[in-house]
């Protein structure tokens, strides 16, 4: 076993731990009425993380100031920023907001010491498994690691991918009688694989090139987001089985789908069209 696996899990911890703090964070935000999360991207960026410096301290938010904290590019002007920034802040809800953002940064700080022993402790094999992983779309080095502390790097002890999604509890239920299925919810399955999964899945239907994001989109309107969500979790490890099996990654693309049935697609959408009035032009015979 390789020393990595533990400290993996851990640092899955630390940052559960941290996003909790953030979220913490953000509802101070809201009680002293600052809306800077309508305004920028990450709140824990650099831009954002000056801004809150500046909200922190005694000094006076003007625009001088508000400009001389925005690094790089941001959609939000100078004067939005200064505008979601108008709150009503005591002096005891500053002190807390600092404490907020100290504990933030030690843990911050836990997190790339433990990412540090990680990389330091790896062996080999692991290491070549994290980044054969890491070639999935939207799958971060730290889920890669994650991901292989919990399966590991032999897959031979599975039969199949099927026998893999099964361990984890990321197949559809198989709950029947007399010939009737009756549900299809996953069970509950190895709780760390599952979520570290299903967060990988949130984050790569966002890409819209990939495989998994058609997917996505194709099962969203019958299925609902969060199976759509689970559906896709489920594909994406079978694809980390056959990579770590040897076999590279190949996305199929996001118009996989379009390229079956091609002519009753057409069809269909033609028959929805005129049954929203659309009629199509008349050729002019020559």
């Amino acid at each position: 076993m390789c020393p990595a696996e533990n400290n993996g899990n851990c640092e899955k911890s630390r940052m559960e731990e941290r996003a909790r703090e953030i979220n913490r964070l953000q509802k101070m935000l809201e009680g002293a009425n600052i809306k800077l999360s309508s305004t920028v991207t990450d709140i824990m960026g650099l831009s954002a993380r000056n801004l809150l410096e500046l909200v922190t301290s005694n000094q006076s938010v003007t625009l001088e100031r508000v400009e001389a904290c925005m690094k790089g590019h941001l959609k939000a002007s100078a004067d939005e920023l200064l505008l979601s920034l108008e709150g009503v802040v005591s002096p005891l809800q500053r002190e807390l907001l600092a404490e907020v953002l100290h504990v933030i940064d030690e843990q911050t700080a836990q997190i790339e010491r433990a990412e540090a022993l990680i990389d330091k402790y790896m062996n080999n094999s692991y290491a070549e498994a994290v980044e054969a992983v890491d070639t999935l779309p939207r799958i971060a080095k730290t889920s890669a690691q994650q991901i292989i502390a919990e399966i590991g790097t032999d897959m031979s002890r599975f039969p199949s991918a099927d026998h893999l999604c099964s361990w984890a509890e990321l197949c559809p239920g198989n709950n029947e009688s007399a010939g009737k299925r009756k549900s299809g919810r996953t069970n509950h399955g190895n709780k760390m694989l599952k979520s570290t999964m299903i967060q990988c899945a949130m984050v790569a239907v966002k890409n819209k090139k990939s495989f998994f994001h058609a997917q996505y989109q194709r099962l969203l309107v019958r299925r609902g987001k969060k199976s759509a969500v689970v559906a896709v979790a489920h594909s994406m490890l079978i694809a980390i089985y056959h990579v770590l099996s040897g076999h590279p990654f190949v996305d199929l693309g996001a118009d996989y789908y379009n390229q079956f049935n091609a002519e009753r697609k057409i069809i269909s959408y033609l028959a929805k069209l005129k049954s929203l009035g659309w009629e199509p032009p008349l050729i002019a015979s020559s």
